[in-house]
């Protein structure tokens, strides 16, 4: 019998995906007024990779990896991060950072649907239900005037989506692949060569690199955050959550992250949050509570499956 997972450990992971994580929008969008999209995260991702094989040797950590493993973080890097996380990036030059947030709430739904075309796996009817109510929320949001109307709005919107499939393919991807057991390693060799691989999507684009002396004080400090906490801290919890969770269950980061990353952007960035959007995320959140309390609802009706019978006796 294997060992049980730690109740503490998942509890701090899960606040490092839904706040933590919630807060990178804010970070990436301060970050991207100023440096290219590509290099901005090439940059965050190899640094953070090199900080944690440091860390590994100080704590002699074996770092060595098959060549099977090796293939398998490559795929997951480039999938994560190289795909998801820096088209998302991108993204953020045409729309606001909670609104990014917000889009990308629907990706549970794009989960549940590869599980079940891809594995085979039946889907809940309160996991349907919590969807549904999500794809609403994301109808209330994006039907706003104000905000669709802004320029490459679109464009925006269609970039987050591909980076949502991505990211959700590659929920399913570790989940059942070969990959390093120490969540250090895995998540350093994801981040340096999903992080390499940025770096020639950005020579590609012919983006102008920017040394970091000649930053702002603002762009520096965003950075250091991004790789200490959204990297290091943040995508390891991500990682380990994704071996002993079920990936629906870490997917539901993304309800709880764009109501952090509303919070975040109009309090740092003043960026306008509607009564739409207000309505929009409370949808949002009662889709986590459907998909997140399936026990309860089971008890519930067997409860007044009896009350039922009784009443017919």
């Amino acid at each position: 019998m294997g060992k049980a997972p730690n109740v503490v450990l998942i509890g701090f992971a899960f606040f490092s995906i839904y706040v933590i994580w919630g807060s990178t929008y804010l970070l990436n969008k301060i970050a991207v007024e100023e440096l290219p999209s590509f290099m901005l995260a090439s940059i965050r991702f190899v640094t953070a990779s090199v900080l944690i094989f440091i860390l590994c040797k100080l704590l002699k950590i074996d770092i060595s990896i098959s060549v099977r493993r090796f293939k398998n973080t490559v795929i997951a890097g480039f999938l994560f991060l190289t795909l998801g996380n820096g088209v998302v990036v991108w993204a953020l030059k045409y729309v606001d950072s909670g609104f990014a947030a917000l889009v990308v709430a629907a990706q549970p739904l794009v989960v549940l649907i590869l599980m079940r075309v891809l594995q085979g796996k039946k889907i809940k009817p309160m996991s349907i239900i919590g969807v549904i109510l999500g794809i609403i929320g994301i109808y209330v949001l994006v039907s706003q005037k104000q905000i669709m109307t802004k320029e490459n709005a679109f464009f925006g919107m269609f970039l987050i989506f591909i980076a949502m499939l991505s990211w959700s393919y590659g929920s399913l991807f570790v989940g059942r692949v070969d990959l390093p057991k120490n969540y250090f390693v895995n998540t350093g060799y994801q981040m340096l060569t999903g992080g390499i691989m940025l770096f020639f999507v950005s020579v590609l684009f012919g983006e102008s690199w920017v040394s970091p002396i000649d930053w702002s004080f603002r762009v520096q400090l965003a950075m250091l955050l991004l790789i200490v906490f959204g990297s290091i801290v943040a995508f390891t919890a991500f990682n380990y959550l994704l071996k002993v969770v079920s990936p629906e269950k870490v997917a539901t980061s993304t309800y709880v992250n764009p109501i952090i990353a509303l919070f975040v952007g109009w309090y740092f960035l003043k960026e306008e949050i509607t009564t739409q959007s207000i309505i929009a995320a409370g949808i949002l959140l009662t889709g986590v509570f459907f998909i997140n309390t399936n026990k309860k609802f089971v008890l519930f009706s067997r409860f007044s499956g009896r009350l039922s019978t009784k009443d017919e006796e």
